[in-house]
């Protein structure tokens, strides 16, 4: 068998698109409960208050903070050996900065954690996903502030000590990889500039302003704060595996022109491994800071002991997220298309799906085999694949997705033949177990779940659970341990 027989078969959500309960329970504020909705056609909106008479698709998402039993309970009939979710910073620390920790919110994940045990679910919990408190963002200017790192520490040290009996996996940040595109600066690194912090009416976070100087230091920033947290974790607890997470978008020249073989290149190196490199290999890629130099980025904030923190806190695993492959050409007029964070030029020889995203399995491979050449000796995690799409309910109550169940057997089959060929794959984690909110659109329209939830972008739906055909099909992959996949 390809799969290892304790392999990690499960799924993922994460908080500020599934609890809801945006203010319940002591929470406060986070930069997801600022975001309004969108579509494939429109990016999602920004304003720095609450409006009324708006519809935040955050605020109650799928209402998983008061139904997290019965959707566990559906976790473990599909036979989860593993459950990734997040903590939403601003459930333990309502502004970020308090000195002592909301009870409320730590006996929340207490309680979702002690579910999980009873069915034999591993939790896989990341600290930052998207979720840093919006009060850090107004007082401190998120990540840019060395003193939010302290903040960071404190409350991963706090959630270290309260589920150190309860958690062994941890990831530090989302994607981290996410800082290093202007598509970033907010949901990643948690910058908003006082033009915006002062608009009255809601714009395009797209067009939220960019200064790429003061995002890369608060990048730099969150690398020192995940370091930190793993000597911290390791000291709590030296059982923790904490790992970073990277979201891999795999690049292929369009051409074999070498101009396009170099534009990939470098690609690959500043979105997918510059990240990497620091946080797994505890260093800076010189070709990487090389480049930084040459796009006018003042590289003086990275410190001396900053360099040390990094060699010592490097982390136990490398997770990743993979939806899709793009081409990168140095033809101006190569057709465009849409993606995950960010867009590409088009692959003639790959599908796409209703939104844009290029189906690729064979990618998945070349992306294990690629990681696992780059990071010998430490073990790797999928943990987000999914795919996003439109889902119908037929009179009788039916969700039939075999739309989805191809997009998985084809990548779970590539996944497999990397595990043949070496990849130290010990866990998949499909996006989406559930519907939820989409982070990209802010659309309950664009469905990933096995289980479908009456929810919809009008804010109709009574949150009702349905199982869908993927249900029953990813159920036998766990059963039969990525064997049988029909």
């Amino acid at each position: 068998m390809s799969f290892s027989e304790d392999f990690l078969w499960g799924g993922a959500i994460a908080a500020n698109q599934a609890e809801g309960a945006y203010l319940e329970d002591g929470k406060g504020l986070s930069i997801a409960d600022l975001l309004l909705g969108g579509d494939v056609k429109t990016p999602r909106t920004f304003c720095s208050k609450i409006l009324r008479d708006r519809f935040y698709p955050s605020h109650m998402g799928i209402d998983f903070y008061h139904r997290y039993k019965e959707d566990i309970k559906l976790f473990a009939e599909m036979g989860f050996k593993c459950f990734r979710t997040s903590i939403n910073w601003a459930r333990i620390f309502p502004n970020g900065d308090e000195q002592e920790p909301n009870e409320a919110g730590l006996a929340f994940y207490d309680s979702l954690f002690d579910e999980c045990r009873k069915y034999g679910i591993e939790p896989l919990v990341t600290l930052c996903h998207y979720e840093i408190p919006w009060e850090i963002t107004k007082k401190y200017g998120g990540f840019y502030s060395r003193e939010t790192i302290d903040l960071y520490v404190k409350y991963a040290k706090t959630c270290f000590k309260r589920y150190k009996d309860k958690v062994k996996y941890w990831i530090t940040f989302n994607e981290i990889n996410a800082g290093t595109i202007d598509k970033g600066r907010y949901n990643g690194v948690g910058l908003v500039e006082d033009e915006d912090l002062q608009r009255i009416e809601p714009i395009y976070k797209s067009d939220m302003i960019d200064i790429p100087q003061k995002r890369w230091e608060a990048l730099h920033n969150e690398f020192v704060a995940s370091a930190r947290a793993v000597i911290e974790g390791h000291k709590i607890n030296s059982d923790f595996i904490i790992g970073c997470m990277i979201c891999h978008i795999t690049w292929y020249p369009l051409t074999c022109d070498p101009l396009d073989e170099l534009a990939a290149q470098k690609k690959d190196l500043m979105f997918n491994d510059f990240c990497g490199d620091v946080q797994v290999n505890g260093i800076y890629n010189p070709v990487g800071l090389a480049e930084l130099k040459k796009e006018g980025i003042n590289l003086s904030y990275i410190t001396e002991e900053d360099k040390k923190i990094l060699k010592a806190g490097k982390v136990d695993m490398y997770t990743f997220s993979y939806y899709m492959s793009n081409c990168i050409s140095v033809d101006k007029d190569a057709e465009k298309i849409k993606g995950n964070l960010q867009g590409g030029v088009k692959n003639p020889y790959l599908k796409v799906s209703d939104w844009g995203w290029q189906i690729d399995p064979q990618g998945l491979k070349w992306t294990l085999l690629k990681i696992a050449s780059r990071y010998p000796n430490i073990p790797l995690m999928i943990v987000e694949n999914g795919f996003g799409a439109v889902d119908a309910v037929t009179k009788d109550g039916k969700i039939h997705d075999q739309y989805r169940i191809d997009y998985l057997k084809e990548h779970i089959s590539a996944m497999k033949e990397a595990v043949e060929e070496g990849a130290p794959l010990i866990g998949y984690t499909s996006w989406g177990c559930i519907d939820l909110v989409s982070l990209g659109t802010g659309e309950f329209h664009k469905r990933y779940g096995f289980i479908y939830v009456d929810r919809h972008d009008d804010g109709s739906g009574n949150f009702s659970r349905m199982k869908k055909d993927s249900f029953y099909w990813y159920k036998k992959v766990i059963s039969t341990n990525g064997e049988n996949l029909e």
